[in-house]
């Protein structure tokens, strides 16, 4: 299995004599009929909706402005979908732009899935003219920078697809492009499907399957089709840069520490799909130093406070204050749980907390609300014991043969980005976790 997912972007014309909505029946019967397990079970405009045809014309009709209407389309189980209809209206040109990301491309190893869903873009591309439309792999297309193919945004936005700048699993060529490179040789292509519509636009499959786009035989497909479309490319050079491509998306098993291994998995996640695997051979290498934020039990302080119960009381209005912080953001902050402490250290290292925020508030704010947090998670599935002291920072908490001590942890863990996970609140619950046994 991959992490990789599969996307479709589709621009193609309206009649724009035609009602918009009207227009929809032949895009509903594609879908209906070729979706199959990624058919859209939610429909949403201005809010959602069980998918059918009613919901999909009641959510464009509310959704219309003065020059587009758009909608989007998901699911509520596996696969997720992601996909959204816009069509642009007069005084503009008249089109319809469809994307769809299905996010497993696995789901499209089998071959009969791959021919029902180029069947159902062809059935597009007959209604709605197409000017271009290509399905492939996400972490590909970000390889590839599609679709600036290395121009910048304005450039890219002027001439948009006005060559051939690269062959995906499926293409659509608008006949514009098609009389630019040759109609005889895009019909002429090397490729597993080459069908001219009947406008005039070329559809080009290079492989029967879209999800093993990455194999030697895909690849070499790719690079014959890709080079008789644009003779001035070289073979052996395209195919070296596909087969790099191929070796960058390799699939590397996560291997994380174990006890940061679910905050690491989160890291992972973060980084663009084209990246995720070379993010995961660096996190795999990752080994987190040992906490030093402990006392053997007999050396533990003593508590100094002459009221114990307010001093608790003020730990807990500490805690309190990173949940009212980051209710919003991280709503399993309200469970005090050890996974709760692990979406903490994910929020707080997508935001670079550390390097972000006053170094005084973070001291003053951050500091005890973090360590009070991590020391009421210890109390409470731990079993843990609050040891108070006067001065807050030497406050400890007792969970078996060790005392920890929990705004030491705070402090160290904020005083930079890479801090938060050398010093990571999930690393120090694992370690006493292991200890309280």
């Amino acid at each position: 299995m991959t992490d990789d997912q599969f996307r479709l972007s589709f621009k193609g014309s309206l009649n724009a004599l035609a009602d918009p909505l009207r227009e929809l029946t032949p895009f509903l019967n594609a879908l209906e009929s070729g979706a199959g397990p990624w058919m859209p079970d939610i429909t949403e405009g201005k809010r959602r909706r069980r998918y059918s045809r009613a919901a999909v014309v009641k959510a464009l009709e509310e959704s219309r402005e003065e020059r587009s209407t758009t909608i989007g389309l998901y699911r509520t189980t596996k696969p997720d979908l992601d996909m959204m209809l816009q069509f642009w209206l007069p005084p503009l040109s008249p089109s319809v732009d469809i994307w769809v990301t299905v996010k497993s491309l696995d789901l499209f190893a089998d071959e009969a899935r791959c021919h029902a869903f180029v069947e159902m873009v062809r059935a597009w591309a007959i209604h709605y003219p197409v000017t271009h439309a290509s399905a492939h792999s996400v972490a590909d297309r970000e390889l590839a920078d599609f679709p600036n193919f290395g121009r910048d945004d304005e450039t890219a936005f002027r001439d948009g697809f006005d060559k051939v700048y690269e062959v995906c699993w499926l293409n659509l060529f608008g006949p514009k492009l098609v009389e630019s490179v040759g109609r005889e040789r895009m019909r002429t292509t090397p490729a597993h499907r080459v069908e001219e519509l009947p406008d005039g636009s070329i559809l080009l499959v290079t492989w029967p399957t879209a999800a093993d786009f990455a194999s030697e035989a895909a690849r070499v497909a790719q690079a014959r089709a890709w080079v008789h479309l644009r003779p001035d490319l070289d073979f052996d050079t395209v195919l070296a840069t596909l087969r790099e491509r191929s070796a960058t998306l390799a699939r590397v098993e996560p291997r994380f520490a174990p006890d940061v291994a679910a905050l690491l998995s989160h890291l992972a996640d973060d980084a663009p799909l084209s990246e995720r695997q070379q993010r995961i051979a660096e996190l795999n290498a990752y080994v987190p130093p040992e906490p030093e934020e402990w006392l053997p039990l007999d050396a533990a302080l003593l508590p100094d406070v002459a009221d114990p119960k307010a001093a608790l009381e003020q730990y807990a209005s500490f805690a309190e204050r990173l949940v009212a912080l980051l209710h919003t953001p991280v709503p399993s902050v309200f469970k005090m749980s050890p996974e709760s402490l692990t979406d903490i250290d994910h929020h707080f290292w997508r935001q670079t907390f550390p390097d972000t925020f006053e170094r005084h508030n973070i001291e003053a704010h951050a500091v005890p609300a973090v360590g009070a947090y991590l020391g009421e998670v210890l109390v409470r599935h731990l079993g843990g014991q609050w040891l108070p002291r006067k001065q807050w920072m030497e406050a400890q908490v007792r969970v078996g043969d060790r005392v920890w001590l929990p705004f030491v942890r705070a402090h160290r863990y904020m005083q930079s980005t890479q801090s938060l996970l050398d010093h990571s609140l999930t690393q120090l619950y694992r370690v006493a976790e292991r200890h309280s046994r």
